[in-house]
């Protein structure tokens, strides 16, 4: 077994523990065993750093050219994101809501069962790691403001409701989740920005034109339209709560939408058995 291979399957099965740990911090309210997930998920988080290393060895090239490989790339940047928020916030929810996300992303990636492939001869660029990185991290704080949307509407539910399960006196306030949210977009717009203008230099500098209309080149304008609006309405109009939250939402659909409906089914340039140079 190829040495990439083997530190995947150890990096999901850690995924899978630090997940069931968070779940029963949540349920249980057992704070201890949160702590443990946190340090579960570092430990799974630098040995899924090793795995993309290792990858990238036995491929030549930044490993996001088929599926397996970006989806596990995603998750990568998925917990990556979570760790560096909750330096700040030590919120073991959002490890509950993004760490099963990722472990997801991992699980349909072992089941893609991608082998390593040649890349594309337009991917031996500069700009392509730099676009990548842009792209993964806006994608990742993106995720962690679509947990945060979701929280904060199970949580306003359950006020308006009335009717209080256990989960909500786990969950932050709606004040915090509605901060988390503005945080991320902050974050995550100016990263996906950097990463759709990268892109097009890329684009430039591999086929001759800074922007093509490809399918996937439209989804990513039409998502970034969504949360430019999120953004100017937070800023100019006021947009707090329960609007936010449904716009953080419905972004990161059409984000995952983006980034795996258009690149499987739509995409020519930016498809999987484009980027493989099949």
């Amino acid at each position: 077994m190829n040495a990439d291979i083997l530190l995947y399957k150890i990096t999901l099965l850690i995924y899978f523990v630090a997940t069931v740990l968070y779940l029963i911090d949540v349920i249980g309210r057992r704070q201890k065993v949160g702590n443990l997930a946190r340090w579960v998920l570092v430990g799974g988080f630098l040995v899924h750093c090793a795995t993309i290393v290792a990858r990238y060895v036995a491929a030549g090239h930044v490993p996001v050219v088929n599926l397996q490989e970006s989806l596990s790339f995603f998750a990568l940047a998925i917990v990556g994101a979570f760790l560096l928020f909750d330096l700040k916030y030590r919120l073991t929810i959002l490890g509950a809501f993004s760490c099963p996300l990722a472990l997801a992303m991992m699980i349909f990636g072992a089941a893609a069962k991608s082998p390593v492939s040649t890349a594309n001869p337009a991917l031996d660029s500069w700009w392509f790691p730099i676009h990548i990185s842009l792209a993964f991290a806006g994608y990742a704080i993106f995720a962690l403001a679509f947990a945060a949307g979701v929280m904060y509407l199970m949580q306003e539910r359950m006020l308006k409701s009335k009717r209080f399960s256990g989960l909500y006196y786990r969950l932050p306030s709606l004040e915090v989740l509605d901060s988390i949210n503005y945080k991320c977009l902050t974050f995550g717009f100016p990263l996906m920005t950097m990463g759709i203008i990268s892109g097009a230099v890329w684009a430039n500098s591999a086929w001759g034109g800074y922007w093509r209309w490809d399918p996937k080149e439209t989804w990513a304008l039409i998502t970034w339209f969504l949360y430019a609006a999120l953004l100017h309405g937070r800023l100019t109009i006021g947009w707090r709560g329960q609007r936010a939250a449904i716009f953080a939402i419905i972004g990161f659909l059409c984000l995952l939408f983006t980034f795996l409906g258009v690149n499987t089914l739509m995409s020519d340039l930016h498809s999987f058995n484009t980027l493989e140079g099949k």
